[in-house]
């Protein structure tokens, strides 16, 4: 299944606890970075049109572990889209460790549901997913 962007991370201190293990929101912060770079680099009209009155609201999102990560740790967040609807869309992200050499490890997976909405912010609507965005993702179909 390689048809996922790909967003590289090394995990840093300030990602971590005091007995080192990564901090369960940093999952979904890379969730959302992995989501902004691919809209930079792919969809950079979209990211115009957020700073109009485009709206993506996270509706829902989930990690589940399998193994722990520590600080500098290498990772490559891999994103997918799962569904896509008229209003909504729905990724899945891999997090996967990459080991020295050419080993890889599943570290968790994850997954988010998000709406597309416009107007000012007192009366936001559901919109259509951008034409383009639905273009730009059409490779990342799971």
């Amino acid at each position: 299944m390689g048809n996922y962007f790909e967003y590289l991370h090394t995990v840093g201190f300030e990602e971590t606890n005091i007995v080192g293990n990564v901090y369960y929101v940093n999952y979904l912060r890379w969730q959302g970075r992995c989501r902004e770079m691919f809209l930079k680099l792919h969809a950079p009209d979209v990211l115009a049109d957020l700073q109009a009155d485009l709206k993506l609201f996270t509706l829902k999102v989930d990690c589940e572990f399998f193994a722990e990560i520590t600080a500098f740790d290498e990772l490559s967040i891999r994103m997918r889209l799962v569904d896509l609807a008229q209003t909504q869309l729905e990724f899945s992200f891999d997090y996967v460790r990459l080991d020295l050499g050419e080993r890889e490890t599943l570290i968790a997976r994850g997954r988010q549901r998000v709406a597309c909405m416009r107007g000012p912010n007192s009366r936001t609507v559901p919109s259509r997913v951008p034409e383009s965005l639905t273009r730009a993702l059409e490779p990342y179909l799971s």
